[in-house]
């Protein structure tokens, strides 16, 4: 059985950590890349325990085991994600439907994973709805970036509802802006 819930424990930051480094681009195929899409950043506990200090993410757990997890970042967090500060500079150029965004209240999916083990299972729809579930009550949407190359990763935000609202290039890749509409 499979649960989504909030993170509340460092057992369970060390968990996602292992789970992220299973999946991080450098430590995987170029095959797998394509076919099971990839992370690009890499955390450390300390900062995912300040992240979590300021809003915690979405895990889904399989007895005590976190299999998946969606990253909460706050836009107070920016301080401490020095790693995604291009896509927040991004942030403050960019309009969505005529509007800045910061005219809107929005947060940020820092990352999204999977374990190899689980996937086929809808775990990651199940981690987006627990986000809305949560989250929806204070913020207009959520926003992240996807390397234009994790084809699979485009697939399952769009299919989710997520839609691309522009494409930036960065020193380390090309990035779709999605934006998932809560209103």
């Amino acid at each position: 059985m499979y649960t989504a819930t909030t993170v509340s424990t460092d057992q369970e930051l060390e968990q996602i950590l292992e789970l992220q480094r299973q999946n991080l681009k450098q430590f995987i195929s170029p095959e797998e890349k394509q076919e099971q899409g990839f992370l690009t950043v890499q955390f450390d506990l300390p900062l995912l325990q300040q992240l979590h200090a300021i809003a915690p993410s979405v895990i889904i757990k399989h007895q005590d085991e976190v299999v998946a997890y969606a990253m909460t970042v706050l836009l107070e967090s920016r301080p401490l994600y020095k790693q995604i500060d291009a896509m927040f500079a991004s942030f403050d150029q960019a309009q969505w439907k005529g509007k800045p965004l910061h005219d809107y209240s929005f947060y940020v999916m820092g990352q999204v994973c999977v374990s190899k083990a689980h996937r086929g299972q809808g775990l990651f729809d199940q981690l987006y709805a627990h986000h809305k579930t949560v989250y929806s009550p204070r913020f207009d949407f959520i926003i992240t970036e996807i390397s234009t190359s994790n084809t699979r990763s485009i697939q399952a935000h769009k299919r989710v509802g997520f839609e691309t609202i522009y494409t930036y290039p960065d020193a380390i890749d090309t990035w779709n802006i999605v934006v998932w509409d809560w209103r």
